[in-house]
């Protein structure tokens, strides 16, 4: 199992899939990471609809304008927020904030731990919300947030640069220098 530093500064978007399946143990291992993501309140206030039939991956990607690598990848993993389930606590800013954050932060450990496992993975954020919902299913008070296509990947991405820290990263106040001493090589080559 590779170095977590290693997947943060290897994991690429992954837009070709080989179409292999993901087994049910990686799956598994990938949806278990997904829910032990930390959340608001530990509320987890988001559901994951796993989309394997190719039928249905083929309407994801049309409700994704058209996004049709989607359709090769042999996982596709939707990420709903329960807004209710947070604004039971938290109210208004639970409903329209923590319930986002905590659907987005399940999602990026799932992206995480599929590389993890030897698998490419891309975020979806793209779509046309409402047939998304229709594809699977949802009820009317769930918000797609994100899907993670998940697959064998057929060609690796090439590293895309990246910002200087220098430029988006501050000391106590916004505009503040911070002082910045890289230590991860892999992100120094592609610029972090």
């Amino acid at each position: 199992m590779p170095d977590i530093f290693d997947v943060f500064s290897e994991r690429r978007s992954i837009r070709s899939y080989t179409g292999e399946e993901v087994s049910e143990d990686h799956l598994n291992i990938i949806l278990e990471a997904a829910c032990s993501a930390p959340s608001a309140g530990n509320l987890q206030a988001y559901e994951i609809v796993v989309v394997r039939d190719p039928d249905r991956k083929k309407l994801l990607a049309r409700a994704s304008y058209n996004q049709n690598f989607m359709i090769n990848a042999s996982v596709h993993l939707v990420f709903l927020s329960v807004p209710q389930r947070s604004s039971t606590r938290y109210g208004r800013r639970g409903a329209e904030l923590y319930s986002l954050q905590d659907a987005t932060i399940a999602a990026t450990f799932a992206m995480l731990a599929a590389h993890a496992l030897g698998y490419g993975t891309c975020w979806i954020g793209a779509f046309d919300d409402s047939k998304v919902m229709e594809v699977v299913r949802a009820p009317p008070d769930r918000r797609p947030v994100a899907i993670i296509v998940i697959g064998k990947t057929r060609e690796v991405e090439r590293p895309t640069r990246r910002r200087k820290m220098e430029s988006f990263v501050f000391s106590e106040v916004h505009g503040a220098p911070f002082a910045h001493k890289p230590t991860m090589p892999k992100l120094l080559r592609e610029g972090c």
